[in-house]
């Protein structure tokens, strides 16, 4: 299985968010900081926002800040909420299930969905806290880096 862009990006603007002071941050500023196209991460913090994750703050101060606690916010319920489509096979589909004439006998369908079941099982053990406790070295990643004054130059 892949996470779609979306999720990962999801999961980066909570990241930089929950390491964010109190004044919170801005797309402009995550953009930058990995590298994403402020379009994308629009769209992301609409989805973030009407999910309950993220908070919007419009005009002079505003900016981005998490509207609950990152140690409420479990990892597979962001998966859950940002993927939409977890049909690994066809036949995971109701309306395709149709497509396998061994649907009603396969053992296949059923070692992937409890592999499924067991991949989200274990997303559902962490939260955003577990994943901003290295708070300082992320950080310090995240910080824009000062270019060197030979920067460019051979």
């Amino acid at each position: 299985m892949q996470l779609t862009r979306f999720t990962d990006y999801s999961l980066r603007v909570l990241i930089a968010v929950a390491l964010g002071d109190e004044k919170g941050t801005t797309i402009s500023r995550i953009a930058a900081q990995f590298g994403i196209s402020r379009n994308h991460l629009m769209k992301v913090v609409h989805r973030l926002s009407k999910a309950g994750y993220l908070e919007t703050l419009r005009g002079r101060g505003g900016g981005l800040r998490l509207a609950v606690a990152p140690d409420s916010i479990g990892l597979g319920d962001i998966v859950r909420a940002t993927e939409a489509d977890f049909h690994l096979v066809p036949c995971f589909d109701e309306a395709r299930s149709d497509s396998c004439p061994i649907v009603p006998a396969c053992v296949l369908k059923r070692a992937l969905e409890r592999g499924m079941r067991g991949f989200l099982g274990v997303l559902d053990e962490y939260t955003l806290a577990d994943l901003i406790k290295p708070a300082r070295r992320l950080r310090e990643l995240l910080e824009p880096q000062p270019r060197s004054a030979s920067a460019g130059y051979p």
